[in-house]
């Protein structure tokens, strides 16, 4: 069997992995780098990735079945029903947890996508929630195992931001319909440029919301870290590998990868104009106001401004 320390990042999707560490254990996570680097100090070459998968019930077997084939210590306990067992109490002020702070982040990181029930709504552990919940908990004064964390924070930051963000796109959305006017002949904006021949349905409004799309992007590099640990330089090189694939592709004549190396493009464009401090919108505004009043001609094939 192929080991693989790579970790999937790229999906909504829950993995577990199967890991082993020689002559000490096999044990399951969905967190690689936080459960078996970080907690428990192995590096990378010195564990393997044996299975994983999305079936909870698959790998929870696979971990008894390797256990007692490679000679470890059995887990008395399937990991399924360790992962459905958490204990989390819910009172009117607080969310506690059964783990002392040293070993809050990698029992939460195992139980990603496990939600409760407060006064404040549903919360959910995800990779943003635990980074919060790790950050703000307080352990217990009763008890040294326990942690826990103050639900109405828990509500600001998350729920309630997210209904806010939600409202404020809703109303540019609102807006933008509201700005265009019709003719009878079609939409367009107030400087009389056409927009659209019918009128505009959920679907077109959103794409002129320019933002939404390049926001997403931002949501998904910061969901993963990219902004805490990047900086330009790792990603002016990651622009430099896209425009590689790009040079393939056009040699190739290959229009799936020149469309998905432009694409590619586009995201480590967007990342390195936040991790610079801009934003891709205002680069792309800059440019255009440059361009937009240049004059010139076309020349084998390339477009050669006027000397000024």
């Amino acid at each position: 069997m192929e080991c693989s320390k790579k970790e999937v990042t790229t999906t909504d999707k829950i993995i577990y992995y199967l890991y082993h560490i020689p002559g000490k254990k096999i044990g399951v996570t969905r967190n690689l780098i936080d459960r078996v680097t970080k907690q428990q100090g192995y590096k990378s070459d010195e564990f393997e990735v044996l299975d994983q998968s999305e079936d909870i019930d698959y790998i929870s077997k696979r971990e008894i079945e390797l256990q007692q084939s490679y000679g470890y210590k059995v887990d008395r306990k399937l990991y399924k029903n360790l992962f459905n067992n958490m204990k989390i109490n819910a009172t009117e002020q607080t969310s506690t947890f059964p783990y002392p702070l040293n070993k809050l982040k990698g029992n939460l990181m195992d139980h990603l996508g496990e939600k409760w029930e407060t006064p404040f709504g549903t919360f959910e552990l995800n990779k943003k929630t635990v980074k919060w919940i790790v950050d703000n908990a307080v352990p217990s004064m009763y008890n040294k195992d326990r942690t826990y964390v103050y639900n109405k924070a828990f509500f600001e930051e998350f729920v309630n931001k997210l209904k806010k963000k939600k409202t404020v796109v809703k109303e540019r959305l609102e807006a933008m319909k509201a700005s265009l006017i019709s003719n009878g002949n079609g939409f367009y904006k107030s400087n009389g440029e056409a927009l659209f021949d019918t009128p505009p349905t959920k679907t077109t409004t959103k794409y002129l919301v320019r933002e939404n799309r390049f926001q997403r992007i931002r949501d998904w590099a910061e969901e993963r870290g990219l902004y805490d640990k990047g900086d330009t330089k790792t990603q002016f090189l990651k622009l430099m590998e896209e425009a590689g694939e790009l040079g393939r592709a056009i040699l190739k004549d290959d229009q799936p990868e020149f469309v998905d190396a432009i694409g590619d493009m586009v995201v480590v464009l967007t990342n390195l104009a936040h991790l610079g401090n801009t934003s891709i919108e205002a680069c792309v505004d800059s440019a255009y106001n440059v361009i937009s009043k240049r004059t010139g001609k076309m020349v084998n094939g390339t477009f050669v401004k006027d000397d000024k």
